[in-house]
C-alpha cells in the first residue's frame, strides 16, 4: 500500500500521475471538477460557490437512539412536516431490555411522528439502519444525511454523511449543511483479493495506514481503479462502511454493471447511475492498493487502527500482546488489571467469542462465506460462542431458503435478528476478561458493554467474517481464513421485499397533522438554554490527556441508550466511564448559572465563586450582574472520535457546559455537535496548557469576540494572586454557526429566527 505525498492526477481512470511530474492540457482547477465527488457536491450545492458549500440532501435516516431528540429539537423549532424523505429505523434499542417501557415508547413516538410528519418507520428487528438504506434508499448521484457515523453508501454511488442530530434538524427546517469544499483522496485499487480475504481485511489495512497520520481526515475517499470491477457489490459495501473509521467526511465509488445488478436485484434499477472520474481528475492525495497483497487482518484492542495481519499476531504473539497491554493502560487509565497473555494456550491465542453482525458483518456474502468455512464443523462445547446477526430480514429470509441458516445452526452458532447491539454494547457483552473477535465496526474500550467503573473489562478485536469462521471451526483458537482450503459456494442473492411491504409504514411523503404523537414518561423536552453572556466564567471540571477521546468515553453507549430521549436523565452518564466525578463537579458549578437565570445572586448559590469574582473584579470591575455567565468546560487533547451521537455534546450542555478546550477535534461532526448546542469549540496550541482540572477560566467580552470574528481570544486563569493570560482560537465558523453560539443553541437560533 502506497500513500502519495501531495496531489495526483488520474488520467483515463487508470494512470496515476503525481502532481509534481504532471504535464497535462488541463489546469488543476479544471481537473478538480473531474472527480466523482465534485459532480455530486455541485449538484447538491445551493450557494453558487463551490468553495463554500451549502448542501441540501435528498434523504435523511436516523435510528432509535437519535430520532427522538432530533424530532423534539425540530418540533421546538417549528417543524410542520418532513420536507424530504426521512426514515426512522429501530435497530439500536430493539431489545427493550432496560428501563421498563421506555425503549418501546421511543418506537411508538417514531411511528406516530412518521404518520404526523410524513416519514417512513421501520419496526425493530427488520433491518439495521444502513442495510435498509442500501436496499431501499440509495441512488446513483444522490446524497443522504444520517444521524449515525457509519452512514456510508458510496459503493452504490450515493455520497452519504453521518452527522449529529443538529445537522438533520437543519435539513428538516429546510436549512443547509454548510462546509468548505472538502479535499478528495483517490483510493486506487488494482489486483484482486486472494481467497479467504474479505472486505473487513481490506478496510482494516486501509485504516491502519491512514488513521494515525490523518491522511483522509474530513476528506472524501473516492474509490477508483481497475481493481474495483473485481469486487462484488457486497464486498465493496463491506469496505465502504468502514471508511468512517479513518475520520473521512464521506466516500464515493466508481460504479459499473455489478452495482447496476445490485439495484436490479432490489427492484430499483432506475436508481442506478454510472459514475466514473473524468478523463483527467485531480485528487488531493492517493492511496494505492494492490488487493492481491492484502492478507487476513486483525485490529487488536482498543482501536480499528491498531492493525496487524493475523499471521503477524500468531508469529509474534507475546510481543503483540505486550504492546496491546501497554496501549490499554492509556485508554483504561490503569483503573483495572488488564492482561491478554493468559489467553495463550499451548502457544496459541484462545478467543471466547465470535460475532458477525450489523452494517459491516451482517451482509449476505459475508455470512454465506462464513457458513462455507464452518459447514460440517462444530464450534465446540467450551467457552467459545458464535453469534450471527443478518443485517436485514430479507437477508435472513434468503439464508433460510438457501440452507445457510441450517448450516450455521448445526455448528452451534446462534443466528439472531437484525440488531446493532453488539456494535455499541447492548448485546452479547462478553464475560469479564474475555476476548471477542467481531466483524463489526468498532472496538473502543467498553464499547462491547463492560464497565471499567465497576471493575469490568473485556476486549474486542475486529476481523473479517471469514477468519472469524475459521477461528470458530478451530474451536476458538485464532485462525486465518487462508488456512481454510475448501471452496466457496458463492450463493446467489434473491431479494424479497414482501416483509417490508407487510411491516414498514411508509407515508409516501404525505403528512397527517391530525395524528397525536405518542409520548412516554421518559421522553422529555430539552431544558431552557441561555444565550451566550457578554463575559464568561468557566470551571474546568475534567482534564483528559489521552491521545484521542472517543464519543463513547464522552457519553457511554450500551445500556445508556435507553435514556437518550431524556436529556437530563442521559446526562447523568456523561464521562461516567472516563471521569466519574465529572457530573457532580459540573452540577456544582451549574447552580451559579441557574441563580443568574432566576435573577438571584450566583455567589449566594455557589459560595466558591466569591474569591473568583473578587479577583476578576479587581481588573474588570464592570463584570457582574446582567453581563455574566457561569458554567463548566473540559479539556481533551483530541475529543470526538467515533460516533456521530450529538449527546456527547448536548449532555455537557444540559449540565451547564459552555465550551470544550482541545488541541484539535477528532472529527468535523463532533465539533459541529458542540456548535449546534451553543458550545464554544476552543482550540489551544499543543503543549500550551496553562490550567488544570479545578481551575477557573475567565473570558471577558466573549460574546463580542464571537460576534466580531476575533481570530485570537484572550482568556485568563483565575489565581489567588491574579489573572494569568492565555490564548485560544475558535477555528473557522460560518455566520450561522456564530449566531447559533450567540443564541445559546440551535433551538434558540431557530425560535428567534
Amino acid at each position: 500500500m502506497k500513500l502519495y505525498e501531495g496531489g495526483v492526477y488520474l488520467v483515463n481512470g487508470t494512470d496515476i500521475v503525481p502532481e509534481a511530474a504532471a504535464s497535462l492540457p488541463v489546469t488543476r482547477e479544471e481537473a478538480e471538477k473531474g472527480t466523482i465527488a465534485y459532480g455530486i457536491l455541485e449538484a447538491h450545492n445551493t450557494s453558487g460557490n463551490m468553495k463554500k458549500l451549502q448542501i441540501k440532501f435528498d434523504k435523511l435516516t436516523s435510528h432509535d437512539i437519535t430520532f427522538v431528540g432530533i424530532i423534539q429539537t425540530a418540533r421546538a423549532s417549528g417543524l410542520e412536516k418532513f420536507p424530504i424523505p426521512y426514515v426512522l429505523t429501530n435497530c439500536h434499542n430493539s431489545l427493550c431490555a432496560v428501563g421498563g417501557t421506555i425503549n418501546e415508547d421511543d418506537h411508538m413516538f417514531g411511528l406516530t411522528c412518521a404518520k404526523k410528519y410524513g416519514g417512513v418507520y421501520v419496526p425493530p428487528h427488520q433491518a439495521v439502519i444502513h442495510q435498509f438504506a442500501r436496499e431501499m434508499l440509495a441512488g446513483g448521484g444522490k446524497m443522504i444525511l444520517g444521524s449515525d457515523s457509519h452512514t456510508r453508501y458510496g459503493a452504490l454511488g450515493t455520497m452519504a454523511i453521518g452527522e449529529g442530530g443538529g445537522e438533520l434538524v437543519k435539513q428538516l427546517l429546510c436549512q443547509t449543511y454548510d462546509i468548505n469544499k472538502p479535499g478528495v483522496v483517490a483510493i486506487y485499487l488494482s489486483g484482486e483479493p486472494r481467497p479467504g480475504v474479505g472486505p473487513q481485511d481490506v478496510a482494516l489495512a486501509i485504516i491502519g495506514k491512514v488513521f494515525g497520520n490523518g491522511y483522509v481526515k474530513n476528506k472524501v475517499m473516492e474509490f477508483v481503479g481497475p481493481g474495483v470491477e473485481k469486487l462484488s457489490a457486497d464486498y465493496r459495501i463491506g469496505i465502504d462502511v468502514m471508511t468512517t473509521e479513518p475520520t473521512c467526511l464521506s466516500s464515493i465509488w466508481q460504479t459499473d454493471a455489478k452495482i447496476e445488478e445490485f439495484y436490479a436485484i432490489h427492484g430499483r434499477v432506475d436508481e442506478y447511475k454510472e459514475l466514473k472520474p473524468g478523463a483527467v481528475a485531480y485528487y488531493d492525495g492517493c492511496v494505492e492498493i494492490d488487493l492481491s497483497e492484502i492478507k487476513p487482518m486483525i485490529a487488536m484492542p482498543f482501536h480499528p487502527s491498531n492493525t496487524y495481519t493475523i499471521d503477524e499476531v500468531k508469529e509474534n504473539l507475546y510481543d503483540v500482546l505486550a504492546d496491546v497491554e501497554k496501549r490499554a493502560q492509556v485508554s483504561l487509565d490503569g483503573k483495572v488489571p488488564y492482561s491478554l497473555k493468559e489467553k495463550v494456550v499451548d502457544g496459541k491465542l484462545y478467543v471466547e467469542q465470535g460475532i458477525i453482525a450489523g452494517c459491516a458483518g451482517g451482509g449476505f456474502e459475508n455470512i454465506c462465506a462464513a457458513a462455507d468455512i464452518l459447514r460440517g464443523a462444530s464450534i465446540g462445547a467450551d467457552a467459545f460462542t458464535l453469534s450471527v446477526y443478518p443485517a436485514s430480514t430479507p437477508i435472513y429470509m434468503e439464508l433460510a431458503k438457501n440452507g445457510v441458516l441450517a448450516d450455521l445452526l448445526a455448528t452451534g452458532a446462534v443466528v439472531k435478528t437484525a440488531f446493532c447491539g453488539p456494535c455499541f454494547g447492548a448485546g452479547d457483552t462478553p464475560a469479564n476478561n474475555a476476548f471477542s473477535i467481531r466483524h463489526t465496526t468498532r472496538n473502543f474500550p467498553n464499547r462491547e458493554g463492560s464497565k471499567v467503573q465497576n471493575g469490568q473489562i473485556s476486549s474486542v478485536a475486529l476481523m473479517d467474517a471469514r477468519s472469524i469462521a475459521a477461528t470458530a471451526a478451530n474451536k476458538g483458537f485464532l485462525t486465518s481464513a487462508e488456512e481454510y482450503t475448501g471452496g466457496y459456494t458463492n450463493q446467489k442473492y434473491y431479494f424479497d421485499k414482501t416483509i417490508y411491504e407487510n411491516r414498514i409504514f411508509d407515508s409516501k411523503g404525505v403528512a397527517d397533522p391530525s395524528v397525536e404523537i405518542q409520548f412516554g414518561p421518559n421522553i422529555k423536552d430539552w431544558p431552557k438554554m441561555s444565550e451566550l453572556a457578554e463575559n464568561l466564567v468557566l470551571k474546568v471540571v475534567s482534564e483528559i490527556h489521552d491521545p484521542v477521546t472517543t464519543t463513547d468515553e464522552l457519553i457511554p453507549s450500551g445500556e445508556t441508550s435507553s435514556y437518550r430521549s431524556n436529556p437530563l436523565g442521559l446526562a447523568e452518564f456523561t464521562l461516567s466511564r472516563k471521569d466519574p466525578a465529572y457530573v457532580g463537579r459540573a452540577k456544582e458549578v451549574q447552580v451559579a448559572q441557574k441563580a443568574i437565570e432566576a435573577g438571584t445572586c450566583p455567589i449566594e448559590a455557589y459560595p466558591e465563586l466569591e474569591p473568583v469574582m473578587k479577583t476578576i473584579k479587581g481588573v474588570y470591575p464592570e463584570v457582574g450582574k446582567g453581563n455574566l455567565g457561569v458554567g463548566s468546560t473540559i479539556f481533551a487533547v483530541k475529543p470526538g472520535d467515533g460516533s456521530a451521537r450529538e449527546q456527547a455534546a448536548s449532555c455537557q450542555k444540559v449540565l451547564g457546559g459552555w465550551a470544550n478546550v482541545a488541541n484539535e477535534y477528532a472529527t468535523k461532526r463532533y465539533r459541529s455537535n458542540l456548535i449546534n448546542w451553543g458550545m464554544l469549540p476552543f482550540l489551544i496550541k499543543e503543549g500550551e496548557l496553562p490550567f488544570a482540572n479545578g481551575d477557573y477560566l475567565f473570558f471577558p467580552e466573549i460574546r463580542k469576540a464571537v460576534a466580531e470574528k476575533v481570530d485570537v481570544i484572550k482568556g485568563y486563569v483565575v489565581k489567588n494572586e491574579g489573572l494569568k493570560e492565555f490564548e485560544v482560537t475558535l477555528g473557522e465558523l460560518t455566520d450561522d454557526e456564530r449566531e447559533i453560539i450567540l443564541k445559546g443553541c440551535l433551538i434558540n437560533y431557530n425560535r428567534m429566527k
